[in-house]
């Protein structure tokens, strides 16, 4: 039985791609979680890993003891905004503020590299995801008042501070 890492000293982060194996558990586990919600994962074929990768993208592993514990990852939607993928943290390590720190170095990483806005959808079966979105300044780019079943992808938009010229 692997053993549970320590919660005691902050995640480090790790810049990887999409096919490293160590980002497959948590991928897998994001696989798990949409075919639980909505009886299939096939959004996560619709990106390519490649997609993922420098200079128009990125993608990062927040690890404990070299064990993946939540990331993230963005793609180019256009010259001035990253698209961001793949924000998931495992179920054992759920409210501990990581996903927020995942978007916050995505953010970071988005800018550093030009992008002045970041774009991002989640299901309507995601009501943590929409909250997380919610609290972490982006503007909801649907109406929140109607039924989230009813409008399918929630869209969100962020513009970035401090954009790189």
């Amino acid at each position: 039985m692997p053993l549970t890492p320590s919660r005691e000293s902050a995640p480090s982060v790790r810049r990887t791609t999409a096919d490293d194996p160590l980002a497959r558990p948590l991928l897998d586990g994001l696989a798990h979680e949409y075919t639980t919600r909505y009886g299939s994962a096939h959004e996560l074929s619709r990106c390519p890993a490649e997609e993922f990768a420098p200079p128009h993208g990125a993608f990062l592993l927040l690890l404990e003891q070299d064990v993946p514990v939540a990331g993230g990852a963005y793609r180019r939607h256009d010259e001035h905004t990253a698209e961001l993928k793949r924000i998931w943290t495992h179920s054992a390590h759920r409210r501990r503020g990581l996903a927020r720190r995942v978007l916050a170095v995505l953010e970071r990483e988005a800018a550093a590299r030009g992008y002045s806005r970041v774009y991002l959808t989640t299901g309507p079966r995601q009501p943590e995801a929409r909250g997380l979105y919610l609290a972490s300044g982006y503007r909801p780019l649907f109406d929140v008042s109607a039924d989230p079943e009813t409008i399918g992808p929630l869209p969100f938009e962020k513009f970035l501070e401090n954009p790189k010229p």
